[in-house]
């Protein structure tokens, strides 16, 4: 019997070592059929073992079904997002206005919706996925909307009456009473540990940020079981990092992309934002902890376990953007279970899961000092040696464009005067080039990870953007308007009211044409689609900003003139929007790839292989090597030896061989897939199903969900 113990101890030290899998005790990655948790597993795999696909057949991949959710509507820029969850042959995802549906998996026939504006006041955001929870009966569905958690009855869609206030829970409790009137909704799943459901949220990114704090629901009841002050109170770790009353004003560190779990140990691990406001800190001076950071908590608690804060005193909207990967990787002959964290600026942070020790060195980087009104940079930012960057990580002049001596020129007309050269320049009025952009370097589409390997997938985006701050002006007479415009507003719609070119942000010139005063002022009230509503301003602040939106000449007026000391309010700054950094055509300023798709050997620390993803074709018609695209959404591995990904602007979903990045096979979509796919069987058939959402930077939005399996 001895023998037969240790024979049996030896084949389970031998397969964790060398073949990537756990141990009794702890389930695989990527272990099922269905694809229960948002990201493929708790580990945010984006793993499937499932390899009835594979790079022998993968020829032979057609369209199995099509479900349209029929909820687009006219001149509504809306988009689908969702990383939709399987469980037992039934499909869970979200459209474009924020419904949840089931759909059988199989067929894509539609099983039930709800609706939730149809009885609470909910506006049309994104929805990244949804989370399930076995009750002991049929199962329940946790869907976010708004500022609510919804918890639906799994069979029925119906809401669950004994959840919270009749099957709803506001995502504010346990925030503070003031943050009872300030924008929090939330965009991406909780996780499930136990009995809890743990959530993060979104909220806004200027001054008026609500608090991100860290929550647990008991997911029978709706009660709060536990909160993590991610903007620490007096005694509690990191409070000497924030002024001394940070905690009752200041906003932001939120945990906006998800979550990831060891359910053996018993630790999430959560991602953090920046402190708000993005880009000045003079009031919140200090590293600002646990703003961008990767905190290990006590799921059972929410007590900190250990922590890494990966930029200090953000002033870049350095949001780490995806849940990390709890991956096991062989470092120094030892195999080590770890967490893999991709961030905006294109680099990967290792660390031991279990202890928060950094698996690879990690460099401090002096960071140039601000000269912005009382602001103060951090003096030192951590950058890891190892992985290599896969994004670039300075624009310098020799990263100007060269697709056309033209774009060239155009490009280096507009650097005039601009700040940049350094990967984190401070933001100025001048204007800084911010390299990798807002979007990324990694987004929220996230990593995969293929556990027979130890390779990391993820896409990149190699867009740079140009930030410029400018003053704000005095909050009294004839000024008002146009200052909180500028503070509220113009970061989206612009300086001049002219908005995204890209059509994220619409123009407000002539809105006064389009829309009756009463609904302008109900919009700035309550919001609508990606704009919070406004309820923190005061009355005669509502109607100066309206003044100034619908009548701006009759309101402008420059209070600069006592200078800039009289100004001191809440932020003596704000800033002209998010603006990408085009050439005249249209075409990023940067020399390509613009978008790329790589693999990462994190047991070495080595980047493996780096394709292009997506395509102009009419610059490859001009002869111009493939450029890649701007990307959203992100890619899934299988033991099929497959990468599945969508997310580029071409509108194609493609299929990679894992091994070699070499492209296999690609379909286009209906519209463009940002999101990241989900793998799955049904009755023992292999399929992978994207949503096609389209509606970001500049493509036509769509309402489709399609599966795909091989052909008979």
């Amino acid at each position: 019997m001895k023998h037969i113990f240790r024979f049996y101890a030896v084949c389970v030290l031998f397969s964790s070592l060398f073949l990537g899998c756990a141990s009794p005790t702890e389930e695989k990655i990527g272990a099922h059929d269905n694809w229960e948790v948002s990201l493929g597993d708790k580990f945010s795999s984006q793993y499937s073992h499932l390899d009835q696909i594979n790079r022998e057949n993968v020829d032979r991949l057609e369209l199995a079904w099509t479900f349209r959710s029929g909820d687009l509507t006219e001149r509504r820029n809306t988009q689908i997002q969702c990383n939709p969850i399987i469980v037992e042959g039934i499909l869970y995802g979200s459209t474009p206005t924020m419904k949840a549906v089931a759909l059988e998996a199989g067929t894509g026939k539609l099983l039930w919706e709800f609706d939730p504006k149809k009885d609470f006041e909910v506006p049309i955001t994104v929805n990244r996925g949804l989370t399930f929870f076995r009750d002991g009966s049929g199962g329940r569905v946790f869907f976010s909307a708004g500022s609510l958690l919804f918890a639906l009855d799994a069979q029925t869609g119906q809401l669950v009456q004994d959840f919270g206030d009749s099957g709803t829970v506001s995502l504010k409790e346990g925030l503070g009473d003031w943050a009872k009137d300030l924008y929090v909704i939330s965009t991406s799943p909780g996780i499930i540990f136990e009995d809890k459901i743990i959530v993060g949220t979104r909220v806004s990114e200027n001054n008026d940020a609500a608090p991100g704090y860290v929550r647990a629901f008991n997911a029978l009841t709706g009660a709060l079981d536990w909160v993590f002050h991610t903007i620490p109170k007096p005694g509690e770790y990191g409070y000497e990092t924030w002024p001394a009353d940070a905690y009752q004003r200041a906003g932001g560190a939120n945990s906006w992309a998800g979550f990831s779990l060891d359910e053996r140990r018993g630790m999430v691990f959560v991602p953090t934002g920046s402190a708000s406001f993005d880009f000045w800190g003079g009031n919140r001076l200090g590293d600002n902890l646990f703003a961008n950071s990767v905190i290990a908590l006590n799921a059972a608690t929410g007590e900190r376990i250990w922590h890494y804060q990966t930029i200090r005193h953000d002033m870049w909207d350095r949001d780490l953007p995806a849940p990390p990967n709890l991956v096991r990787v062989v470092h120094g002959g030892e195999t080590i279970d770890a967490v893999a964290q991709i961030t905006k600026t294109g680099r990967v942070f290792v660390f031991n899961r279990e202890t928060g020790e950094p698996l690879f060195p990690i460099e401090e980087l002096d960071v140039p000092l601000s000269d912005l009104m009382g602001e103060v940079a951090a003096a030192t930012q951590p950058v890891p040696v190892l992985p290599p960057p896969f994004a670039r990580q300075v624009f310098t002049d020799g990263e100007v464009t060269d697709i056309s001596p033209e774009s060239e020129a155009y490009v280096k007309e507009v650097l005039k005067g601009k700040r940049y050269g350094h990967m984190f320049m401070p933001p100025s009025t001048e204007g800084t080039v911010v390299f990798p952009g807002f979007d990324g370097g990694g987004e929220w589409g996230g990593a995969a990870f293929d556990p027979s390997s130890g390779w990391l997938y993820v896409n990149a985006n190699e867009m740079p953007w140009i930030h410029t701050m400018v003053p704000t002006y005095d909050q009294t007479g004839a000024g008002l308007g146009r200052s909180v415009y500028a503070v509220n507003c113009g970061m989206c719609h612009g300086p001049s009211m002219a908005g995204d070119p890209t059509g994220d942000y619409p123009s407000l010139i002539g809105v006064a044409d389009r829309l009756k005063p009463s609904e302008l002022e109900d919009i700035i009230a309550k919001g609508k689609g990606r704009m919070p509503g406004f309820q923190h301003l005061k009355p005669a602040e509502r109607e100066a900003v309206l003044a100034y939106i619908t009548k701006p000449e009759a309101s402008e007026q420059d209070a600069h003139e006592e200078g800039m000391e009289s100004n001191l309010g809440a932020v003596p700054y704000t800033h002209t929007g998010y603006h990408r950094f085009f050439d005249q055509d249209g075409y990023p300023a940067v020399k390509p790839p613009w978008g790329t798709l790589n693999a990462i050997d994190l047991n070495k620390g080595e980047i493996v292989w780096q394709v292009p993803l997506g395509e102009f074709t009419e610059l490859t018609e001009r002869g111009i090597p493939k450029t890649g695209t701007e990307n959203y959404g992100g890619p899934v591995v299988t033991a099929g030896g497959l990468v599945f990904i969508g997310a580029s602007k071409d509108e194609y979903f493609r299929v990679f061989d894992k091994d070699t990045g070499e492209e296999l096979w690609k379909y286009k979509l209906p519209a463009a897939g940002y999101a990241t796919p989900a793998v799955y069987a049904v009755n023992g058939k292999q399929y992978v199903v994207i949503a096609a959402g389209g509606g970001k930077i500049g493509t036509d939005p769509g309402d489709y969900y399609l599966a795909f399996t091989l052909k008979d």
